[in-house]
């Protein structure tokens, strides 16, 4: 949640007439995140956060936005994307699609507890239930398309070692059949700053702007590799079983996916590599930009290259 557009509040008072929300109060840039600029905003009738979509355009964004209506109308923790006086989700300011959503109480967790995991392991399998009933399909834009197109133009960037291991994983991926694996909606980025807490208790969950439709054990290989892997890349094995048995009380992994599993959990890692790696090697022009450390996911996959994964 970088602030690559700068807002004003002059421009932000102005855009905010178009939404029954009260008068402006304050706002402020949010620092962390690596795609979009993001806004906290203080209006009158509530606190919110502002999304400016950097990448998307407007015919990507109905299906994020739908995809939050569709979970918070049934009770899912999801923030609920504000409409304009005229009915629309999706307006513009500054030249960018923009999103204004009601923000969620509670705070992301840096060291997540045992409890944590397992609430987020709930929360998961409770998404893709409940993705079972959403009509939206959208591609994965950070799929084995954009794995492969990312890696050849890194290849010629990056020193020996990058460059072996980035060839050798690409190789043991072709030999994966995600169609064979169940598909739904999935977050596809359910890291922990994307996740809200007061105390133990699960009360958001946030940035939905990668979510697509694709194999539902890449989205929990996703999110053990985050939130249950320990500085060195190691899995921490109380965290892991605790998210994987909570996982599976509301969905069980079938057989296909439990033998796919262990390159699974490679390109659940392999992509969050390579994209640090790519924008660690191609920096983006921005107020406050946030890029993270290829190095903590490199230090995932080679783990995961070299040993059995933990049971599910």
């Amino acid at each position: 949640m970088s602030v690559f557009t700068k807002v004003s509040h002059a421009e932000l008072r102005d855009f905010l007439k178009a939404y029954p929300v009260g008068e402006l109060i304050g706002y402020q840039g949010i620092g962390e995140g690596v795609e979009n600029t993001n806004y906290f905003v203080d209006t009158t009738d509530g606190r919110w956060v502002l999304t400016l979509f950097e990448r998307l355009n407007h015919d990507d964004l109905p299906f994020f936005l739908g995809l939050m209506d569709h979970l918070a109308g049934r009770g899912y923790p999801s923030a609920m994307p504000a409409r304009t006086r005229e009915g629309a989700n999706l307006t513009s300011l500054n030249g960018k699609p923009a999103a204004l959503v009601r923000r969620l109480t509670g705070q992301s967790v840096l060291f997540p507890s045992i409890a944590q995991c397992q609430a987020v392991g709930r929360a998961l399998g409770e998404l893709h239930v409940a993705g079972l009933s959403f009509a939206g399909r959208a591609e994965n834009t950070r799929g084995p398309a954009w794995r492969q197109a990312t890696a050849e133009t890194l290849l010629p960037k990056v020193d020996a070692a990058q460059r072996a291991l980035i060839e050798s994983e690409l190789a043991a991926q072709a030999k994966l059949d995600w169609a064979a694996l169940p598909q739904g909606v999935i977050h596809a980025d359910l890291f922990r700053d994307n996740v809200l807490f007061v105390e133990d208790r699960l009360t958001g969950v946030i940035d939905f702007y990668y979510a697509c439709t694709d194999a539902l054990a890449y989205d929990l290989a996703v999110t053990l590799n985050d939130w249950c892997t320990d500085p060195d890349g190691r899995p921490n094995p109380a965290r892991w079983q605790m998210m994987t048995l909570a996982y599976r009380g509301s969905r069980e992994l079938n057989a296909a996916e439990r033998a796919a599993w262990p390159l699974v959990l490679r390109a659940a890692a392999f992509r969050f590599y390579l994209s640090r790696l790519y924008d660690w090697t191609f920096p983006r022009e921005g107020d406050v930009v946030h890029v993270k450390d290829p190095e903590q996911y490199r230090r995932i996959l080679e783990w995961h290259r070299s040993q059995t994964p933990l049971p599910l």
